[in-house]
C-alpha cells in the first residue's frame, strides 16, 4: 500500500533555490530540518522537497495543478521574470497545461482541468480528506 510520495529537485545554490521555490509555492516551506534542505507539503502525504546539491537537467515535469493557468503564468513570469511559456491544449484531454524549468534546468509545469465540474470535484476531494 502507498500511502504517501515525495518528489525532489536538487538547486546548486540553496538560498536561491528556497526563495524561488517559495515564491513558485507561494508560501514558506512547511520543515526545514537542516541547512540544505526545505519540504513543502503540496496536498495532504504529498511533499516536494528542494536539496541543494547538483541538479538533473531535463528530469520531470513535475506539474501542479492550477485554478486558473493563465493567471499563474502571468504571475510566475512576473514575480520569477520566467520567460513566457506556452499553453497546450488537446480536444481529447481534459486538462490544459504548461511547462517551463526552474533556473537549475529542473523541469516544472503547470495543469487546468478545463471542465470547472471536474475541478470542483477535484477541489473537494482535497477538501475532504
Amino acid at each position: 500500500m502507498i500511502y504517501e510520495m515525495t518528489v525532489q529537485v536538487r538547486v546548486s545554490n540553496m538560498k536561491d533555490g528556497q526563495k524561488y521555490y517559495e515564491i513558485l509555492l507561494n508560501r514558506q516551506p512547511d520543515f526545514t530540518p537542516h541547512d540544505g534542505f526545505a519540504e513543502w507539503e503540496l496536498l495532504p502525504n504529498c511533499w516536494l522537497q528542494v536539496a541543494e546539491g547538483t541538479p538533473t537537467v531535463g528530469n520531470g515535469p513535475l506539474r501542479l495543478g492550477v485554478v486558473d493557468l493563465h493567471a499563474e503564468r502571468k504571475r510566475l513570469m512576473d514575480v520569477l521574470h520566467i520567460e513566457e511559456f506556452e499553453i497546450f491544449e488537446r480536444v481529447e484531454v481534459p486538462v490544459k497545461w504548461a511547462t517551463f524549468s526552474d533556473p537549475w534546468g529542473n523541469r516544472l509545469g503547470l495543469f487546468e482541468y478545463k471542465d470547472s465540474e471536474a475541478l470542483n470535484e477535484k477541489l473537494r476531494q482535497v477538501v475532504r480528506r
